[in-house]
């Protein structure tokens, strides 16, 4: 598999866990990955866990329009997505999301997440 087969398979993975279920993306992050969602910066599985499964909604559903991704120097993948998120059943949201995959032990982990919602100025 390439980095953008593996990247794909991840995006495709990652929003429909976090969409159906997000307790279950926990796997997905190690006690050294970093998030910032908006303007929150959480480390490690645990506490990154806690952010995303107490955000204020029921139901959300991501539609991706663009997933960018491109191998890093040190073996990883950096994957930039955008689209809309649907919250909520009301009207979408565009927002911007970016990750860094590390092959850790012959599989990858996000070792550093970015979210934002792209609001006009």
């Amino acid at each position: 598999m390439d980095y953008v087969q593996i990247g794909e398979a991840f995006v495709k993975h990652y929003y429909s866990t976090f969409d159906q279920n997000r307790q279950n993306i926990a796997p997905l992050y190690t006690d050294n990955s970093l998030l910032t969602w908006e303007k929150d910066k959480i480390q490690g599985r645990v506490e990154i866990l806690k952010k995303l499964t107490e955000l204020p909604f029921t139901t959300v559903r991501h539609d991706i329009n663009v997933c960018d991704c491109q191998p890093s120097m040190s073996g990883g993948i950096n994957i930039l997505c955008t689209g809309s998120v649907v919250i909520d059943n009301e009207h979408p949201h565009p927002f911007c999301e970016y990750f860094h995959l590390t092959n850790e032990n012959g599989g990858f982990y996000v070792t550093n997440h970015i979210f934002r919602f792209n609001y006009g100025a």
